[in-house]
């Protein structure tokens, strides 16, 4: 058995459980309980606020977990980082009011600073050599300007909706952040076997993302100029017709190049074709 950390509640909550509901690992979701037992692989969940799990998995409370990378940045515990997972994006920012006329770094001199990031922040300012006074803050840390707590906030953004809503602008961004699978460094040897087949559900789910499974019939004269500008996961699969002159040919594509690549497709002579979803790539 092993045990997994995982915020209580927010994005990286709802992107960590859709990502174990794809790996086929089942948990029953609980707002009123800390620690769920997997029904179907040998894992543990354990809830807990996001700023609790890099310290949670330092101490061996948690044998892995899943965090944002500014939360372990700015916590600074004895972790191995595993795997980036590519979700939960956001970004570490400075924001001031909109009405500030702000002219670079230098305005933040003097200035007070509202953040729940200060480890962060505070480097940040020292490697720009910039004196502030950093204000640490739990909670709504975007309310800070409006109630002349401070001059400027440091915060997560994600669309920047929640700026603008108070009033407030970005200037400097500070860091990118993503979701990362941290581990404690002393898992024995069963964890590690849990953990890889882990590893190896993610990768299927991962490698499945912005993916398309394309298949058509094609001139079998154009094959080697389609399968230039459509390349498969190693080569596209061709399959041979009842018509001698056509082939079958299956492909995965980037889903970002779907419009500019079935225009090529067309254009070749490709008839017939047919565009499916991915779940899962097992590489």
């Amino acid at each position: 058995m092993i045990r997994i950390a995982v915020q209580s509640k927010g994005r990286l909550y709802e992107d960590t459980m859709n990502l174990l509901k794809e790996a086929d690992i089942q948990v029953k979701e609980s707002k009123r309980t800390l620690l769920v037992e997997s029904s179907n692989f040998p894992l543990e969940v354990l809830f807990l606020r996001d700023d609790d799990i890099p310290q949670s998995v330092a101490s061996g409370v948690a044998d892995i977990g899943i965090v944002g990378e500014n939360e372990l940045r700015e916590k600074h515990e004895d972790v191995q980082t595993i795997l980036r997972l590519g979700f939960s994006k956001c970004r570490l920012s400075l924001a001031v009011p909109k009405v500030v006329n702000y002219t670079g770094l230098s305005w933040f001199n003097g200035r007070k600073i509202a953040t729940s990031y200060p480890n962060i922040l505070r480097t940040f300012l020292n490697s720009n050599n910039i004196k502030s006074d950093v204000h640490v803050i739990t909670g709504s840390v975007e309310i800070s300007t409006g109630i002349g707590l401070a001059d400027a906030i440091f915060d997560i953004v994600s669309s920047g909706s929640t700026l603008v809503h108070n009033h407030l602008k970005e200037v400097e961004t500070v860091m990118k952040s993503e979701a990362m699978l941290i581990g404690n460094w002393n898992m024995d040897e069963e964890k590690h076997d849990i953990l890889n087949q882990m590893l190896f559900r993610f990768e299927a789910v991962r490698s499945a993302q912005d993916k398309k499974y394309v298949m058509m019939n094609v001139p079998k004269n154009q094959i080697a100029t389609i399968t230039e500008v459509l390349p498969g996961v190693k080569s596209p699969t061709v399959i041979p017709l009842s018509d001698p002159d056509w082939c079958a040919l299956h492909a995965v594509i980037d889903e970002k190049r779907f419009w500019e690549i079935i225009g090529q497709l067309k254009d070749l002579g490709a008839q017939g074709i047919l565009v499916s979803p991915i779940e899962k790539i097992i590489m």
